[in-house]
């Protein structure tokens, strides 16, 4: 099965999006991550692990009243 690393690293950019963490497990997807963020407004933390990227979503510091 071959697999697409655009579209797997677009499908995580939506998760991040939901608020969801995504995982990384190879340079070429976490740099495509990378670059969608930079096109989004996200606080989104990057953990690099020898084992992979993890992209953790930061919540806002406001407070609904």
């Amino acid at each position: 099965m071959i697999i697409n690393r655009k579209i797997l690293a677009q499908e995580k950019l939506e998760n991040l999006k939901r608020g969801y963490s995504a995982y990384a497990e190879t340079e070429e997807v976490a740099r495509l991550i990378q670059r969608g963020l930079a096109h989004l407004n996200l606080n989104v933390y990057i953990d690099r692990t020898p084992l992979g990227w993890w992209f953790i979503p930061e919540k806002s510091n406001q407070t609904a009243l």
